[in-house]
């Protein structure tokens, strides 16, 4: 329950784009075996294109913070 307190060790955004990846990376890896046995996956646009604005999102907005600093109160 830690992860979601304001002040911990994890990076929510890096591992949800993470994980937005991985699925990615999953279906791209389906798609060539399916591929490969001569069937055709079907994949909506938009779900992919969803898939691919969360992980640029995720790792635009983490990569910001990191290069930008963190903020310390007075």
């Amino acid at each position: 329950m830690n992860i979601f307190k304001d002040n911990n060790n994890w990076n929510e955004k890096s591992i949800i784009g993470f994980v937005a990846f991985l699925i990615m990376c999953l279906i791209m890896v389906a798609d060539l075996v399916t591929g490969w046995v001569g069937k055709d996956l079907v994949i909506n646009e938009f779900v992919y294109d969803s898939f691919t604005l969360v992980v640029l999102g995720c790792f635009g907005i983490a990569g910001l913070e990191k290069f930008a600093g963190k903020k310390k109160d007075k």
